[in-house]
Protein backbone atom coordinates (compact mmCIF):
# COMPACT_ATOMS: atom_id res chain seq x y z
CA UNK A 1 0.00 0.00 0.00
CA UNK A 2 2.76 2.50 -0.61
CA UNK A 3 2.17 6.00 -0.48
CA UNK A 4 3.45 9.17 0.90
CA UNK A 5 4.99 9.42 4.44
CA UNK A 6 2.60 9.99 7.53
CA UNK A 7 3.88 12.46 10.07
CA UNK A 8 5.14 11.20 12.98
CA UNK A 9 3.67 11.28 16.49
CA UNK A 10 5.17 11.86 19.06
CA UNK A 11 3.30 8.75 21.04
CA UNK A 12 4.22 6.45 18.62
CA UNK A 13 7.20 4.44 19.69
CA UNK A 14 9.60 4.44 16.92
CA UNK A 15 9.55 1.18 15.79
CA UNK A 16 5.68 0.80 15.00
CA UNK A 17 6.54 4.05 13.41
CA UNK A 18 9.17 2.61 10.74
CA UNK A 19 7.19 -0.64 10.42
CA UNK A 20 4.17 1.89 9.24
CA UNK A 21 6.21 3.81 7.01
CA UNK A 22 7.73 0.81 5.42
CA UNK A 23 3.84 -1.07 4.49
CA UNK A 24 3.02 2.63 3.03
CA UNK A 25 5.51 4.89 1.60
CA UNK A 26 7.95 1.84 -0.71
CA UNK A 27 7.50 1.69 -4.61
CA UNK A 28 5.74 -1.36 -5.87
CA UNK A 29 8.17 -3.86 -7.57
CA UNK A 30 7.60 -3.50 -11.06
CA UNK A 31 5.86 -6.10 -13.06
CA UNK A 32 8.41 -8.86 -15.18
CA UNK A 33 7.33 -10.13 -18.07
CA UNK A 34 9.03 -13.07 -18.21
CA UNK A 35 9.12 -14.68 -14.76
CA UNK A 36 7.70 -12.82 -11.95
CA UNK A 37 8.65 -15.41 -9.51
CA UNK A 38 12.03 -15.96 -9.96
CA UNK A 39 13.37 -14.02 -6.77
CA UNK A 40 10.47 -15.88 -4.37
CA UNK A 41 11.59 -18.31 -2.30
CA UNK A 42 8.59 -18.96 -0.68
CA UNK A 43 5.02 -19.11 -2.25
CA UNK A 44 1.43 -19.09 -1.02
CA UNK A 45 -0.68 -20.72 -3.59
CA UNK A 46 -4.33 -20.18 -3.79
CA UNK A 47 -6.38 -22.08 -6.54
CA UNK A 48 -10.53 -22.51 -7.35
CA UNK A 49 -12.09 -24.04 -9.93
CA UNK A 50 -13.01 -20.72 -11.72
CA UNK A 51 -13.37 -16.78 -11.88
CA UNK A 52 -16.92 -17.17 -10.11
CA UNK A 53 -16.07 -19.99 -7.27
CA UNK A 54 -16.16 -18.57 -3.70
CA UNK A 55 -14.43 -21.64 -2.33
CA UNK A 56 -10.48 -22.45 -2.96
CA UNK A 57 -6.98 -24.44 -1.95
CA UNK A 58 -4.27 -22.65 -0.60
CA UNK A 59 -0.89 -24.60 -0.46
CA UNK A 60 2.58 -23.18 0.73
CA UNK A 61 5.58 -23.84 -1.28
CA UNK A 62 9.62 -23.02 -0.63
CA UNK A 63 12.55 -23.04 -3.42
CA UNK A 64 15.69 -25.81 -2.74
CA UNK A 65 18.93 -25.01 -3.49
CA UNK A 66 18.38 -26.84 -6.96
CA UNK A 67 15.55 -24.26 -7.85
CA UNK A 68 12.53 -26.70 -7.66
CA UNK A 69 9.49 -26.23 -5.60
CA UNK A 70 8.29 -28.11 -2.50
CA UNK A 71 5.42 -28.41 -0.95
CA UNK A 72 5.28 -27.15 3.25
CA UNK A 73 2.41 -28.56 5.09
CA UNK A 74 -0.62 -29.69 4.06
CA UNK A 75 -3.62 -28.16 1.39
CA UNK A 76 -5.96 -26.28 4.10
CA UNK A 77 -9.45 -24.52 2.27
CA UNK A 78 -10.13 -20.85 2.18
CA UNK A 79 -12.64 -18.98 1.07
CA UNK A 80 -12.53 -16.04 -1.26
CA UNK A 81 -14.37 -13.08 -2.56
CA UNK A 82 -18.37 -13.74 -2.42
CA UNK A 83 -17.89 -13.48 -6.51
CA UNK A 84 -14.41 -15.37 -6.66
CA UNK A 85 -12.12 -13.50 -8.25
CA UNK A 86 -10.35 -11.47 -10.78
CA UNK A 87 -7.04 -10.45 -12.14
CA UNK A 88 -5.77 -7.67 -10.25
CA UNK A 89 -2.81 -5.08 -10.34
CA UNK A 90 0.55 -7.18 -9.16
CA UNK A 91 3.61 -8.38 -10.38
CA UNK A 92 2.50 -10.23 -13.01
CA UNK A 93 1.72 -8.75 -16.54
CA UNK A 94 -1.27 -7.54 -17.12
CA UNK A 95 -3.68 -9.74 -18.70
CA UNK A 96 -6.57 -9.05 -20.89
CA UNK A 97 -8.58 -12.27 -20.95
CA UNK A 98 -11.12 -12.82 -17.73
CA UNK A 99 -12.99 -10.28 -15.00
CA UNK A 100 -10.56 -7.19 -14.20
CA UNK A 101 -10.90 -6.05 -10.66
CA UNK A 102 -12.50 -3.48 -9.35
CA UNK A 103 -13.45 -1.91 -6.14
CA UNK A 104 -16.56 -3.46 -4.96
CA UNK A 105 -17.37 -6.20 -7.31
CA UNK A 106 -16.91 -8.81 -4.43
CA UNK A 107 -13.97 -10.50 -5.94
CA UNK A 108 -10.50 -11.49 -5.05
CA UNK A 109 -7.34 -10.57 -7.22
CA UNK A 110 -5.90 -12.75 -8.64
CA UNK A 111 -2.71 -12.82 -10.13
CA UNK A 112 1.17 -12.10 -8.09
CA UNK A 113 1.39 -10.36 -5.78
CA UNK A 114 4.16 -8.88 -2.60
CA UNK A 115 3.08 -10.02 0.46
CA UNK A 116 3.46 -6.65 3.03
CA UNK A 117 3.62 -6.43 6.82
CA UNK A 118 1.38 -8.62 9.53
CA UNK A 119 -0.99 -6.63 11.29
CA UNK A 120 -3.35 -7.40 13.75
CA UNK A 121 -4.96 -6.53 17.24
CA UNK A 122 -2.16 -7.78 19.47
CA UNK A 123 0.38 -5.43 20.46
CA UNK A 124 2.97 -7.60 19.01
CA UNK A 125 2.83 -10.20 15.79
CA UNK A 126 4.03 -13.77 15.07
CA UNK A 127 6.58 -14.93 12.84
CA UNK A 128 9.08 -12.61 10.93
CA UNK A 129 7.11 -10.49 9.00
CA UNK A 130 7.06 -7.02 10.66
CA UNK A 131 3.80 -6.12 12.69
CA UNK A 132 1.27 -3.40 12.65
CA UNK A 133 -0.63 -3.12 16.00
CA UNK A 134 -4.20 -1.72 15.24
CA UNK A 135 -6.12 0.61 17.13
CA UNK A 136 -9.42 1.77 16.84
CA UNK A 137 -8.51 4.97 14.98
CA UNK A 138 -7.12 2.56 12.16
CA UNK A 139 -8.57 2.48 8.80
CA UNK A 140 -7.83 1.16 5.54
CA UNK A 141 -9.05 3.86 2.59
CA UNK A 142 -11.36 2.01 0.40
CA UNK A 143 -12.50 5.32 -1.13
CA UNK A 144 -11.20 5.40 -4.43
CA UNK A 145 -11.29 9.45 -4.59
CA UNK A 146 -9.01 9.54 -1.55
CA UNK A 147 -5.53 10.32 -1.84
CA UNK A 148 -5.02 7.73 1.06
CA UNK A 149 -6.70 5.26 -1.24
CA UNK A 150 -5.42 1.69 -0.70
CA UNK A 151 -3.85 3.04 3.07
CA UNK A 152 -3.85 1.64 6.23
CA UNK A 153 -4.16 5.05 7.92
CA UNK A 154 -4.52 6.69 11.72
CA UNK A 155 -6.94 8.75 12.14
CA UNK A 156 -4.85 10.92 14.83
CA UNK A 157 -2.61 11.28 12.07
CA UNK A 158 -4.63 12.02 9.18
CA UNK A 159 -7.71 13.43 10.96
CA UNK A 160 -11.22 12.49 11.08
CA UNK A 161 -11.95 13.78 7.90
CA UNK A 162 -9.76 11.82 6.36
CA UNK A 163 -10.83 8.51 6.90
CA UNK A 164 -14.55 9.42 6.47
CA UNK A 165 -16.44 7.07 4.28
CA UNK A 166 -14.01 4.09 4.86
CA UNK A 167 -16.19 1.40 5.61
CA UNK A 168 -12.68 -0.53 7.18
CA UNK A 169 -11.87 -0.35 10.08
CA UNK A 170 -8.79 -2.64 11.05
CA UNK A 171 -9.94 -2.96 14.60
CA UNK A 172 -13.16 -4.86 13.46
CA UNK A 173 -13.65 -6.09 16.88
CA UNK A 174 -14.12 -2.47 18.48
CA UNK A 175 -16.15 -1.30 15.82
CA UNK A 176 -18.53 -4.54 14.39
CA UNK A 177 -19.27 -6.00 18.03
CA UNK A 178 -16.60 -8.30 18.65
CA UNK A 179 -15.54 -9.33 14.68
CA UNK A 180 -12.65 -11.76 14.82
CA UNK A 181 -11.20 -11.37 11.01
CA UNK A 182 -8.48 -8.65 11.77
CA UNK A 183 -7.65 -10.13 15.11
CA UNK A 184 -4.68 -11.30 12.93
CA UNK A 185 -3.26 -11.27 9.25
CA UNK A 186 -1.41 -9.69 6.70
CA UNK A 187 -1.33 -7.66 3.52
CA UNK A 188 -1.61 -8.85 0.29
CA UNK A 189 -0.12 -5.95 -1.74
CA UNK A 190 -2.94 -5.49 -4.57
CA UNK A 191 -2.85 -2.47 -6.46
CA UNK A 192 0.19 -1.37 -4.50
CA UNK A 193 0.09 2.04 -6.69
CA UNK A 194 -2.88 2.64 -5.69
CA UNK A 195 -4.83 3.43 -9.23
CA UNK A 196 -8.54 4.85 -7.90
CA UNK A 197 -11.04 1.98 -8.53
CA UNK A 198 -9.28 -0.95 -8.95
CA UNK A 199 -9.22 -2.54 -5.59
CA UNK A 200 -8.39 -1.86 -1.94
CA UNK A 201 -7.76 -3.01 1.06
CA UNK A 202 -6.94 -6.96 0.77
CA UNK A 203 -5.63 -9.11 3.20
CA UNK A 204 -5.25 -12.59 4.15
CA UNK A 205 -7.27 -12.89 7.71
CA UNK A 206 -8.81 -15.31 10.14
CA UNK A 207 -12.55 -16.69 9.46
CA UNK A 208 -15.48 -16.26 11.25
CA UNK A 209 -17.54 -19.40 9.88
CA UNK A 210 -16.26 -22.03 7.14
CA UNK A 211 -18.70 -20.77 4.55
CA UNK A 212 -18.37 -16.97 4.91
CA UNK A 213 -17.24 -15.10 1.42
CA UNK A 214 -15.12 -12.24 1.85
CA UNK A 215 -15.42 -8.80 0.07
CA UNK A 216 -12.17 -9.30 -1.31
CA UNK A 217 -9.74 -10.91 0.87
CA UNK A 218 -8.74 -14.78 1.63
CA UNK A 219 -9.96 -16.05 4.65
CA UNK A 220 -9.00 -18.58 6.65
CA UNK A 221 -9.10 -20.92 10.23
CA UNK A 222 -6.81 -19.71 12.91
CA UNK A 223 -4.64 -22.93 12.65
CA UNK A 224 -3.98 -22.02 8.64
CA UNK A 225 -3.30 -18.49 9.17
CA UNK A 226 -1.21 -18.90 12.08
CA UNK A 227 1.04 -21.28 10.40
CA UNK A 228 1.39 -19.09 7.33
CA UNK A 229 2.63 -16.48 9.43
CA UNK A 230 5.33 -18.53 11.39
CA UNK A 231 6.46 -19.52 8.05
CA UNK A 232 6.92 -16.69 6.19
CA UNK A 233 9.87 -15.21 5.66
CA UNK A 234 10.88 -11.72 4.41
CA UNK A 235 14.46 -12.44 3.95
CA UNK A 236 13.22 -14.94 1.63
CA UNK A 237 10.74 -12.93 -0.99
CA UNK A 238 7.70 -14.57 -0.49
CA UNK A 239 5.17 -13.97 -3.05
CA UNK A 240 0.89 -14.86 -2.83
CA UNK A 241 -0.42 -15.90 -5.92
CA UNK A 242 -4.66 -16.86 -6.67
CA UNK A 243 -5.42 -18.46 -10.09
CA UNK A 244 -8.12 -20.51 -11.02
CA UNK A 245 -7.29 -23.53 -11.83
CA UNK A 246 -7.73 -23.13 -15.75
CA UNK A 247 -5.52 -20.09 -15.46
CA UNK A 248 -2.83 -21.68 -13.46
CA UNK A 249 -2.19 -24.26 -16.13
CA UNK A 250 -2.29 -21.96 -18.77
CA UNK A 251 0.67 -19.85 -17.18
CA UNK A 252 2.42 -22.37 -15.29
CA UNK A 253 5.51 -23.17 -17.43
CA UNK A 254 5.81 -19.33 -18.32
CA UNK A 255 5.92 -18.35 -15.08
CA UNK A 256 7.55 -21.31 -13.24
CA UNK A 257 4.78 -21.79 -10.87
CA UNK A 258 5.19 -25.33 -9.04
CA UNK A 259 3.10 -28.61 -9.80
CA UNK A 260 0.01 -28.75 -7.94
CA UNK A 261 -1.38 -32.19 -6.25
CA UNK A 262 -4.69 -33.31 -8.23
Amino acid sequence: MPAPMLRPRARWCLSALMLLLAACSSAPPAPSAAAPLDDARQLIVVTSADWDAPGARLQRFERDDGGRWRQVGAEVPVMLGRSGSAWGLGLHPPQAQGPQKREGDGRAPAGIFAIGPAFGYAATGIGALPYLPMQASHYCIDVPASPLYNRIVDARDVGEAAVEGSTEPMRLDLHKEGDIRYRRGFVIEHNAGGVPGHGSCIFAHLLRRADETTAGCTAMDAAALDAALQWLDPARTPRFVLLPDAEYARLAASWRLPALRP
